[in-house]
């Protein structure tokens, strides 16, 4: 089976966010889409192990926050590659509350839209919820972000838990690319043709000429955790 075929599928990115009692947590997923119009029903994959996909099992209510395109990796990293469980998601992120009490970003966020579960499928490593929708607002004009612009423009990558993770993707995109530079803790790749605009490194900049504080965008990984993709 050549997995590459699954590439050509289309997605988003959205912060999908939930409480339990008085706590609040919240990932990145790429996987929302709606089933029916009515009632309006939308679905959503949460991998096992994430506590978002615990907290949505207690509460039966989730809330999806439509990222917009200018929405900086730093966010995202956040987001979706550090642990509810030992650290808090939401330190120096700008939310609001949903009628449900469940968070939605209020900055880099197109629109929000909350749900009550009503049904949920095993699909082996993820859960699928179906939630029926309890509210929706647009809260800026914009472009969506999709999976495809984070990946190629931005230069995203992908949590092993996302259902689109699929083993050796970082090395079979970034290997042979001349003067790359991958994060061995989250598969982030530095192009000097591209720098690191969001925190001010202009196109063009080589890695060693990167400031010795500078962090990966996406995980916050020092450069020593860099290594240099061979030259093709």
């Amino acid at each position: 089976m050549d997995s590459k075929a699954l590439y050509n599928l289309s997605y988003g990115l959205y912060v999908i966010t939930s409480k339990k009692e008085s706590r609040l947590n919240g990932q990145v997923a790429n996987t929302v889409f709606q089933i029916s119009s009515e009632p309006v029903t939308i679905a959503i994959s949460l991998n096992k192990n994430n506590l978002t996909n615990e907290y949505v099992r207690e509460s039966k209510l989730f809330v999806v926050s439509v990222l917009s395109q200018d929405a900086p990796l730093s966010l995202i990293g956040q987001l979706g590659f550090k642990s509810g469980r030992d650290t808090d998601k939401f330190n120096g992120v700008n939310y609001l509350l949903s009628q449900n009490g469940i968070p939605y970003l209020a900055d880099n966020t197109l629109a929000y839209i909350g749900a009550r579960v009503i049904s949920e499928i095993d699909a082996l490593t993820h859960t699928v919820f179906i939630g029926e929708v309890t509210e929706a607002e647009i809260l800026k004009e914009g472009t969506p972000m999709t999976y495809a612009y984070y990946q190629q423009v931005k230069k995203g990558s992908v949590s092993k838990n996302a259902p689109t993770y699929i083993k050796n993707q970082v090395q079979e995109t970034a290997s042979g690319k001349a003067g790359k530079f991958v994060c061995s803790v989250c598969g982030y790749i530095y192009d000097p043709e591209t720098g690191d605009p969001d925190n001010g490194v202009p196109a063009g900049t080589p890695f060693e000429k990167l400031p010795p504080d500078w962090v990966c965008p996406v995980c916050g990984a020092a450069k020593s955790e860099f290594k240099e993709e061979p030259r093709g």
